[in-house]
């Protein structure tokens, strides 16, 4: 006898919602309210980046902050925000996802006022990570009560929309930083976020219903403990490694070697122990490893390329920094509108086939870079930030979609977690890596134009090789003397351009291997949890 397909019944009715009714009419007023959330932590990472250089300036235009400690503005958050990612998302399981995201959003929101006032570079990056504090627990809530108020056939959809939502935000961050800082001091950009992180606060306390793991067990503090320093540690050698494009470093080797061991005891104890933060069962599914290994593969390409194509447009091509937000753009507009129909492409070709085809885009995308010299039309790099971006909105969703539906729903706060701390390794370790490989490529190229130079001490000679900011600065105490070695930086930096970009073409390209070979190409059922249906739907609030 033929049996009744799992969407349906026997008696051939829709088979009943895991979402009370009450919810369910309301997911899409739910969704965006999540967005909402998700806009500010976004937004604000690509806001700073335009604020940089006016924060630079001496006091009282800006706080006189040195590269190190702008570097730093930049990686406290960085390294709270990735560190507490995991923990974060267990303890959105255990509480309350929404108890969480309202927490996050309180701290996240106090952490940019005292941003905003702050009387000196100290002051800006202790209140940076106060910013990445709130972050951490701002970005798992957001998917993991996604994944509760929809119902499994909608969630790819919903997926793509929340997806989507990143690419609004940085296509308007870039945007939004330069009308604030041709208008308001530079603590502007951070107060702006207060008044939407009111708007999502009371837009949450009236929308969004709470979702727990009802039956989660005993707490692991060992496990939450290994995890928070492991990351931290790694994160930390990682971003290290960027700053001193030297992996050998002791620090460097140091750190990431020392979060490494302490990733693997993570492991180890999460195998042995009773109650385990994550089980480590679900890494032996290859529609969750492979997803996984995408997501991070991809963001590594993405944040690296992103990293040295701003030097490339304000350095070489002499764009302000309003301009080269502005010239992003077709990167975040592509993702705005592909993220949201990736289902569409997913559901006809199967998930492996597109996020194959997708990174080998991305691949194609990083090689077409070479294209780029100080003379090639704008419009070039904007085709190729477009069909990147297009990449991208078919990688994301499906992949998240991949992880998030390998877990029971109940762990969507742990799920939702490693998708975030692999996206955000990702990335950084991307920006490290590739800008290593930039910074030692332009090195290399600069050095014979910089011995030509002549009455130039040896030290200086050495730090105006650090970077093309650094020559173009001896080039303009030069005056006139200085045109040969502006060409020279401009010919040394897009040669660094083009290697650089070979090598994240590479890296894509083993992203793509990793997909054909592992991702399933239809997603199997939800996993179901050991707990009757009517002690699940317990799990989410009415």
């Amino acid at each position: 006898m033929a049996t009744s397909p799992p969407s349906s019944t026997a008696a051939g009715e829709p088979a009943a919602r895991h979402v009370p009714e009450r919810i369910h009419r309301r997911r899409w007023a739910i969704l965006y309210t999540l967005m909402l959330s998700l806009l500010i932590v976004v937004l604000d990472n690509s806001i700073l980046n335009v604020a940089m250089k006016t924060i630079a300036t001496p006091i009282p235009a800006g706080l006189g902050a040195t590269q190190s400690e702008l570097e730093w503005a930049i990686n406290s958050y960085t390294l709270v925000f990735a560190g507490l990612l995991f923990t974060s998302g267990l303890l959105g399981d255990r509480l309350g996802r929404k108890k969480v995201l309202l927490f996050g959003l309180a701290v996240f929101g106090a952490g940019s006022v005292l941003a905003a006032v702050s009387a000196s570079p100290a002051q800006l990056i202790a209140f940076r990570a106060v910013m990445g504090l709130g972050g951490a627990f701002v970005m798992p809530a957001t998917l993991a009560i996604l994944m509760n108020v929809f119902e499994r056939e909608e969630q790819p959809r919903a997926i793509g929309i929340w997806a989507g939502g990143v690419g609004l935000a940085i296509a308007i961050g870039p945007i939004a930083g330069g009308l604030l800082l041709d208008r308001f001091w530079w603590g502007s950009v951070f107060l702006i976020n207060v008044p939407i992180v009111l708007l999502a606060l009371a837009a949450m306390l009236i929308l969004v219903p709470d979702s727990k793991d009802p039956s989660p067990g005993r707490m692991d503090p060992g496990g939450v403990l290994l995890s928070v320093v492991g990351l931290v540690l790694l994160v930390y050698g990682i971003i290290k490694s960027g700053q001193l494009a030297d992996f050998a470093d002791p620090q460097v080797a140091g750190a990431i070697a020392g979060g490494l061991v302490v990733l693997a005891g993570f492991v180890v104890h999460q195998k042995r122990s009773d109650h385990p933060s994550i089980d480590i069962g679900y890494f032996r599914k290859p529609a969750f490893s492979a997803a996984i290994a995408a997501i991070a593969l991809a963001f590594f390409a993405l944040m690296g390329v992103t990293f040295f194509i701003v030097f490339y447009v304000q350095s070489v091509r002499g764009y302000s920094p309003l301009e080269a937000g502005l010239l992003i753009l077709p990167l975040a507009v592509a993702q705005m509108i592909f993220a949201p129909r990736a289902r569409l492409a997913v559901d006809r070709y199967g998930a492996r086939a597109v996020c194959t085809f997708s990174m080998v885009m991305v691949a194609a995308t990083m090689v077409g870079l070479l294209l780029l010299d100080t003379e090639t039309p704008i419009w070039v790099m904007e085709v190729l930030f477009f069909l990147e971006g297009a990449a991208m909105a078919h990688i994301t969703p499906p992949v998240t979609v991949a992880i998030m539906q390998s877990l029971p729903l109940e762990k969507a706060g742990s799920g939702s977690a490693l998708n975030n701390v692999f996206r955000q390794v990702g990335g950084t370790l991307g920006v490290a890596v590739l800008g290593s490989l930039l910074s030692t490529t332009y090195r290399d190229g600069i050095q014979d134009a910089l011995e030509r130079v002549p009455g130039v001490p040896a030290a200086a000679r050495h730090a105006a090789g650090e970077s093309i900011e650094a020559t173009l600065g001896l080039a303009d105490r030069m005056g006139p003397a200085g045109r040969p070695l502006v060409a020279a930086a401009d010919g040394a930096f897009l040669h660094a351009i083009h290697v650089t970009a070979i090598g994240s073409a590479a890296v894509s390209l083993i992203g793509a291997v990793v997909v054909l070979a592992f991702l399933p190409g239809k997603m199997g059922p939800t996993p179901r949890s050991a707990e009757p249906r009517e002690e699940r739907r317990a799990g989410v609030e009415r």
